[in-house]
């Protein structure tokens, strides 16, 4: 899944809707299963890398283990872990009215162990940020991650506010930052977009990283503006420029959402592109290939958000389109089965929790519930066996990342719960064998950690 922030110029209104909403404490119930859950010993029970913490001292600062590089999604050191990156980090109560705080990263610790969050990051513009025209940015937010320049460490495409007077076309605000064995590292250079390569006036932003023309190396696709996308294609350089980037692209809409996914698995990753950033707005697939993506593959009705994963009927990919309304379904896309879910969604997302090779579907509205997959397809009775995260008085949960963090095959949960600008706490939910999800968090930590931290 991709990098979830709140603040981002152009964020869809699913993400937006959910985290206006995030500021209440979690309760969690199991249900009764209306269906057998998957057989197996039960799971091991992982010990919390550390109990809930106190907001003024926090968890003590670990080293940030060294890597040699890997292939992992999200492994910023290389050391073959999956790291956890976090926007809209809580404020100290003397700094309400400051700037962004910067972008926090906690780090993945041994096989089995999770994320530490004493091994953690504080980017904050002030160190990180490339300049523009002198003047550091006051927006510095996450946006994608990918291993850019192939050296075996993730990069960071990180989304700011450079200085604009509103002539013509504005200054790209897209920078990137390095992996390296110690992590993130460096400053920032901004992304070198080439004139041909822009179309418009709009901001150049809503970065999807994905191997598009199938060559083995990460590409990027970023919004231009009158139904165009431009392709840029990687390797990167560390001065932030890509091997080479043609006109802008023709496509369906002008807003690529990640992650980029290779929905008919022909060995070239494929793009989804909404009509508009905010709002029910339909979307479509666009199909990479060996000139990147360029042909429109599917058109998907109306929603705020799309999941892919495997939920069902048939081999292939399937895709879930969240919408205020309900669950629209695509069986084997761009096959001809559907079905709806009577559940209202604003943002979804999926995962194989409990490793059978079908994936649940995560879908966040007040609350936050989860469908699992079945040969026969998702359907409101598959809830009945799932973990549900529900609202108390004041709000509902925001969903951050559906992710494999431990190393065991099975993907895990992380939700935030956001109590205000200074308070929040972040949960971590091991998938497990014996279910779906564990049903006490593994991991609790809050961002306010980083507060007053350098890297």
């Amino acid at each position: 899944m991709g990098i979830r922030s709140t603040r981002s110029r152009g964020r869809d209104a699913g993400l937006q809707a959910a985290a206006a909403a995030a500021c209440c404490a979690l309760l969690l119930t199991l249900t009764a299963c209306g269906e057998t859950a998957h057989q197996g010993p039960p799971a091991t029970k992982h010990q919390p890398a550390t109990a809930a913490p106190d907001q003024n001292t926090g968890t003590a600062r670990l080293p940030i283990p060294r890597g040699k590089g890997s292939r992992v999604a999200d492994d910023f050191n290389g050391d073959g872990h999956r790291d956890l990156v976090l926007n809209d980090l809580v404020k100290g109560p003397d700094d309400l009215h400051g700037d962004d705080a910067g972008i926090g990263v906690v780090y993945g610790g041994a096989r089995g162990q999770g994320l530490v969050p004493g091994a953690r990051q504080l980017l904050s513009p002030t160190e990180y940020a490339a300049p523009t025209k002198g003047q550091l940015p006051a927006l510095f937010d996450a946006e994608a991650s990918c291993d850019l320049d192939e050296d075996g460490f993730t990069d960071l495409v990180v989304s700011t506010d450079p200085p604009y007077d509103g002539q013509g076309q504005p200054p790209v605000p897209l920078q990137l930052i390095f992996g390296s064995p110690k992590g993130l590292a460096g400053r920032a250079v901004t992304l070198r977009i080439p004139a041909r390569a822009r179309f418009g006036n709009d901001w150049p932003d809503q970065p999807v990283c994905g191997d598009f023309d199938g060559d083995g190396a990460m590409d990027l696709v970023v919004h231009a503006s009158g139904s165009r996308i431009s392709y840029l294609r990687g390797p990167f350089s560390r001065k932030g420029s890509p091997r080479a980037a043609g006109t802008p692209l023709a496509a369906p809409g002008n807003v690529p959402v990640g992650p980029s996914v290779d929905v008919n698995r022909d060995g070239y990753d494929d793009v989804l592109v909404r009509a508009t950033a905010s709002g029910d707005s339909a979307s479509s697939l666009v199909l990479g290939g060996p000139a990147g993506p360029t042909r429109t593959g599917v058109v998907f009705p109306a929603g705020s958000s799309v999941a892919f994963g495997r939920f069902g009927k048939g081999g292939g990919t399937d895709a879930a389109i969240g919408s205020s309304t309900g669950i629209a379904l695509r069986y084997d896309v761009p096959g001809a089965l559907r079905g709806n879910l009577s559940a209202p969604g604003t943002s979804v997302d999926s995962g194989d929790f409990d490793g059978d090779g079908l994936s649940e579907l995560v879908v966040v509205a007040d609350r936050l519930q989860i469908f699992k997959g079945r040969t026969k397809g998702l359907s409101a009775a598959s809830a009945a066996s799932a973990v549900t995260v529900a609202p108390d008085a004041q709000g509902s949960p925001q969903l951050l990342a559906v992710a494999d963090f431990d190393g065991d095959k099975r993907a895990d949960l992380v939700v935030r719960t956001y109590r205000g600008e200074t308070e929040d706490t972040v949960t971590v939910f091991s998938g497990r064998k014996s279910g779906l999800v564990a049903a006490e968090p593994d991991v609790t930590f809050s961002t306010a950690e980083f507060l007053g931290e350098s890297a």
